[in-house]
């Protein structure tokens, strides 16, 4: 049976945070600033935290709940629609209940498969692809896909950055926060773009992780370990190899050519990164869809971010082909498009 991708709806909390706001408050230096601009190039990103008070003004859930809002007001469809519901997180709001039946509540949604994957930046494919896989077995015709992510429970404004290692000052400019989702049906719905194929692999076995995030019960809250910490040098080294490994799978799967790609849409770390993976993917005569200068690395609502783009430039015959890395174990996804029309 064939699946439906019909919409797509995001949401980014707060004003757009700079480099020199960052530096600001923080205390940190010029040098800082042009070592975020020249290493990351990252220009902004979005927090649910406010930087003046520390208050908290969105939750995971929030952000989720409007994006999911937003993609069935475009989907045409109501939560009265919706029989499936899969959502992508690396940050739920609490270990239980599930943001993603937190979600289902705000909406309105009662008495429907729900399912919360726990991943990082690959974690949006696989919702999809467990979306795409359970409508495609005939049980359910309409699924609400979501990925959300907020590094505001790591944001401490006390900690002195100045003196924390590099891997750590790497997550603190990296990450922001944001949600996107997109609706999925049966039906064509008003644009008509197949999603064809998706593909998930983890490729952890052995290798280190290449992102570690704690979580801190009672008997640990005081343990003196961090929260977050990234390796970037790994991350640099396995991603865009990894990108290439799926997008050569994806292509060998379809039976597709490089040259009859026409929209490219690459993972999305930094803005630094994500133009090194792009030249290495080495697909000249399709079009670029990044945004990360723009959000941030929002983790599991990227590809969202990305489809909202897309979606509206995608003419009958038009091939997408999305790729993302998950780096804490190394998991590699990848997804199509065709649009084919009404």
């Amino acid at each position: 049976m064939s699946v439906y991708l019909q919409s797509a709806g995001t949401v980014l909390p707060g004003p757009p945070i700079g480099i020199a706001a960052l530096a600001e408050k923080f205390g940190l230096p010029s040098v800082w600033e042009q070592w975020v601009e020249s290493f990351i190039d990252t220009p902004t990103r979005y927090y649910s935290v406010d930087l003046d008070s520390g208050g908290l003004r969105h939750s995971l859930a929030d952000l989720a709940t409007t994006a999911a809002d937003r993609a069935l007001m475009a989907a045409g469809a109501a939560p009265s629609d919706v029989d499936l519901l899969v959502m992508g997180t690396s940050s739920p709001d609490m270990l239980m209940p599930a943001t993603v039946n937190v979600v289902a509540d705000r909406l309105g949604i009662d008495d429907v498969a729900t399912y919360q994957l726990q991943s990082g930046c690959a974690g949006a494919v696989q919702a999809l692809d467990v979306a795409r896989r359970l409508l495609g077995s005939g049980e359910h015709r309409t699924a609400l896909v979501i990925g959300a992510d907020s590094c505001a429970k790591h944001l401490d404004l006390s900690v002195d950055v100045g003196s924390m290692p590099p891997d750590e000052q790497v997550n603190g400019v990296l990450f922001g926060d944001g949600a996107g989702a997109a609706v999925l049906g049966t039906e064509p719905g008003p644009l008509g773009i197949e999603l064809l194929r998706t593909r998930v692999r983890c490729v952890g076995r052995g290798r280190e992780p290449g992102q570690t995030l704690n979580w801190f019960g009672g008997a640990d809250r005081h343990v003196d370990r961090p929260a977050a910490v990234e390796d970037y040098k790994a991350v640099q080294d396995a991603v865009p190899p990894l990108a290439v490994e799926v997008l050569d799978e994806m292509l060998n799967a379809l039976d597709w050519e490089r040259s009859e790609v026409d929209y490219v849409l690459p993972p999305q770390l930094s803005g630094r990164m994500t133009d090194a993976i792009h030249i290495r993917l080495d697909v000249p005569d399709a079009q670029e869809v990044s945004c990360v200068r723009e959000t941030g690395n929002t983790g599991n609502a990227l590809p969202f971010f990305q489809l909202e783009r897309l979606l509206p430039r995608m003419i009958v015959g038009d091939r997408a082909v999305g790729v993302a890395i998950e780096s804490s174990k190394w998991i590699k996804a990848g997804y199509a498009l065709e649009k084919v029309g009404l």
